[in-house]
């Protein structure tokens, strides 16, 4: 892989020698509600384990309205929902009723496979509100894609902060700072949720293979470059780097070691093999995959 600075279309090219890329994410609407994609991209399809990375909203629903995932599979994968603000109210196939408010971890193992929903609970929908957080993929080693599904959810006050001068980090998964989240992974992994003061500043360490900040609020300079939300940069190994916050600023730092081999996705499948994918296309064709206790719907395979 080339390490020479290369930037998404509408992105400045940076003058930072420790920058990669810079990803400008792809919006799309639905149905009011706006999803931001910074993973996968064509210049970069993971970043450590994490193979898909959105933002959903920020966005206020009116009364009676919210969000409607309809039950629908997955495999080879781990997914992690982090919000900011709102709540989503969490369902699977092996039983878990769950809802998730800012600073929790819902983590879902579906290895094997595993079918899930996620929905604006009652009330919420009722009074309407906002939602505003990260949906992330965690790609899982091939030692462990065929895993048995699991939920664990963790709330907030499980998990360390860190504070300093202007700085609050929330660690979500992983050691870092000299804190370690109780989040289990399958592989290396970090993931932090950090709040900046206008001109404080934060080091992010070399320790992990693969690294990237991801901007989903307000303003920083890297090594003098500038930098405006949203934008995902990733960085090259082995560089220490400083994010110093321009204005108040909300961003992820996420990585880990680099994966076992690339990995294929389509819908909501991921793997190392396409005929694996082949065979959970098929078998949510044909309904063999368990159902989510409570929920008649689900989404279709996709033509």
């Amino acid at each position: 892989m080339s390490w020479q600075p290369s930037t998404e279309p509408g992105a400045a090219a940076p003058s930072c020698p420790g920058l990669d890329i810079v990803i400008v994410p792809r919006s799309h609407d639905i149905g009011g509600f706006e999803v931001r994609r910074a993973l996968p991209s064509a210049r970069r399809r993971m970043v450590g384990p994490f193979v898909f990375f959105d933002q959903m909203g920020p966005a206020t629903f009116q009364p009676g309205r919210g969000i409607d995932v309809r039950p629908h599979p997955h495999i080879g994968l781990a997914t992690l929902t982090y919000l900011f603000e709102g709540e989503i109210l969490h369902r699977d196939s092996v039983g878990s009723v769950q809802p998730i408010r800012p600073g929790d971890v819902n983590w879902m193992t579906a290895g094997r496979g595993i079918v899930h929903s996620e929905r604006t609970p009652g009330g919420l929908r009722e009074t309407g509100g906002p939602a505003f957080g990260i949906q992330s993929w965690i790609a899982l080693p091939k030692t462990h894609e065929e895993t048995t599904p699991a939920f664990i959810h963790h709330g907030k006050a499980q998990l360390p902060i860190i504070e300093d001068k202007g700085v609050v980090v929330r660690l979500v998964v992983g050691t870092l700072y000299g804190a370690r989240s109780p989040v289990a992974t399958f592989s290396d992994t970090v993931y932090a949720d950090v709040q900046l003061a206008a001109g404080a500043t934060l080091p992010f360490p070399a320790d992990q293979e693969e690294r990237a900040v991801y901007l989903a609020e307000g303003a920083i300079e890297v090594a003098g470059d500038r930098f405006d939300e949203p934008q995902l940069l990733v960085f090259r190994p082995g560089d220490s780097i400083a994010i110093k916050a321009v204005e108040g600023a909300r961003l992820m730092l996420l990585g880990g070691a680099a994966m076992d081999g690339p990995r294929h996705i389509w819908w909501n499948f991921v793997s190392s093999s396409k005929e694996r994918i082949e065979q959970a296309k098929a078998d949510w064709r044909e309904g063999r995959f368990p159902g989510v206790p409570g929920e008649t719907e689900f989404i279709p395979l996709p033509d």
